[in-house]
């Protein structure tokens, strides 16, 4: 457990460094940034690794495993990263997309609102807790809206920046639809602001992402309607 100090002075140095160019909101690309590694190890293997390291940052923190309440928590977490909240990093959770001809002939856009959203922050692995408001104008396919939902989900489980997540949900849903006739809001609180840090409650965040007839002001100002509605 223990290190000596210059060992320590240099991990106390890059963890500044790292958490600077972290609260910044640098990223390279919309895409997840996952290695090409990341699935070498199998769900079980992974949960036994993260209960192995988890163990030892209570042991650091000065908890006492011992105790009943917590000798089952590093096992516990590591279920809860791998098969709940970060599930949605293993492509094989991915949900499955059914596609069905648009027989109503319906042609106005369609608005799934009020979606409810748990996620993550990269930057300090905190909740996210949010809305996200999808709608999209068909071309001749539509979509079970429960897949809507499903889509949110499987991109929200995950560590998230708010910007990549509602932009994943955009292309997902445009290459899934075969249109560029997608728009995703997203309204959410971030923990790291609000318990933390600043320690602000009453502020969220909002994003949005526009496509195909989405850019023009008169659809764009009806989605938004809608969402008041």
């Amino acid at each position: 457990m223990k290190q000596n100090g210059t060992s320590l002075n240099i991990a106390a140095n890059n963890y500044i460094v790292e958490e600077e160019l972290g609260d910044e909101h640098i990223s390279t690309s919309w895409d997840t940034p996952i290695r090409a590694d990341a699935f070498d190890v199998d769900d079980e293997e992974k949960i036994v690794l993260i209960a192995y390291h988890f163990k030892e940052i209570m042991q650091i923190l000065g908890l006492d495993l011992d105790d009943d309440s917590l000798k089952g928590t590093p096992l516990r977490v590591g279920k809860m990263y791998v098969k709940e909240i970060f599930s949605g990093l293993n492509p094989e959770n991915k949900p499955r997309m059914a596609l069905f001809e648009n027989k109503y002939g319906y042609r106005q856009m369609l608005v799934e609102k009020n979606i409810v959203l748990y996620s993550n922050c990269e930057h300090h692995f905190v909740p996210i807790i949010g809305k996200a408001h999808v709608a999209y104008i068909s071309n001749g396919k539509v979509i079970g809206l429960s897949k809507l939902n499903r889509i949110v989900r499987y991109y929200a489980q995950r560590p998230q920046v708010q910007e990549r997540l509602t932009r994943q949900i955009a292309e997902d849903l445009k290459a899934v639809l075969g249109t560029e006739d997608v728009a995703v809001v997203i309204d959410a609180v971030h923990l790291c602001v609000s318990s933390r840090g600043v320690k602000d409650t009453g502020s969220s965040t909002l994003t949005g992402e526009y496509s195909g007839a989405f850019l023009e002001p008169a659809t764009k100002d009806e989605f938004l309607k809608y969402l008041n509605t």
